[in-house]
This record gives structure tokens, C-alpha cells and sequence, in this order.
């Protein structure tokens, strides 16, 4: 079932769940079909606690959330959906004490099925840290 966009619920949407709380994510910005997230650098999300980097789990999350959200942008309507394909290309770990933005563009849409890539980075757009580019299915489909 399909219920009516309204660009005042997106922000509020990153914090609806536990899950993205307890990341602490946050809303920076948007565009027509895309959304920028940020994940702020925590201890709490290190993967080694040696080298202070961040584990790889928080940023595919910042990254599927991301890309959720401009699927929802894009198609201008909130529906229920599940990520059946992520694919991250991490191409660098992200530096000790810095946060991870994270941007998502939905660039495809069909009835069924709706097509993200993104980009990760920690304050140089220029270096990312990783790549993604996945599958949505929406799941109110008839």
C-alpha cells in the first residue's frame, strides 16, 4: 500500500528505529532522487579497537538506509520494500575520528523493483570509501 510522500517525515525517518538510534545516523541533506546521511564517528562502532577504524557493518547500514530513503524521494511515496541486493566496493577504511557520509541515488524504478548506487566518504567526496549499488523489492506488490 502506498501512502503519500511529505519531505517533513524524511528526516524523522532515519531515527524510527532502534537500529538507526542506536547508530546514531543523521539526516544532512537531499536532492531529487538522492539523500546524504551522516554516521558520526563513535568508539563504540570500531571494528579494531588498534587502529581506531570503523567496522564495516555501521557503514553498509548508513549506506542501505541511505539508499531506502531515495528510493523514497524518487518515487515521491513511502512503501515497504526490502533490500534483496546490496553489493559495497570498500575501497579504503575510513580514518580514525571522522565521520562517514553516506549518499544514496535511486536511479532506476520500475513497478517492482527500484535501483540504488552510492558513494561513502569522510569529508573528501573525492576519496570515497566505498562504492554500492543494489536491488530494492518493494513487498506491496500484488
Amino acid at each position: 500500500m502506498e501512502t503519500e510522500f511529505d519531505l517533513a517525515r524524511l528526516a524523522p525517518l532515519i531515527t524510527a528505529t532502534a537500529h538507526n538510534r542506536l547508530l546514531a545516523i543523521q539526516y544532512s541533506r537531499h536532492g531529487e532522487d538522492w539523500v546524504e546521511l551522516e554516521l558520526p564517528y563513535s568508539e563504540s562502532l570500531v571494528g579494531d579497537p588498534a587502529t581506531r577504524i570503523l567496522a564495516s557493518g555501521p557503514i553498509f547500514s548508513l549506506m542501505d538506509i541511505a539508499c531506502s530513503m531515495a528510493i523514497w524521494l524518487t518515487s515521491r511515496c513511502f512503501r515497504p520494500m526490502a533490500t534483496v541486493d546490496m553489493r559495497v566496493d570498500y575501497l579504503r577504511p575510513a580514518r580514525p575520528g571522522k565521520s562517514v557520509i553516506g549518499r544514496g541515488q535511486c536511479y532506476r524504478l520500475t513497478k517492482n523493483i527500484a535501483f540504488v548506487r552510492g558513494e561513502a566518504h569522510d569529508g573528501d567526496s573525492a576519496k570515497p570509501l566505498a562504492h554500492v549499488a543494489g536491488t530494492f523489492m518493494f513487498t506491496d506488490v500484488e
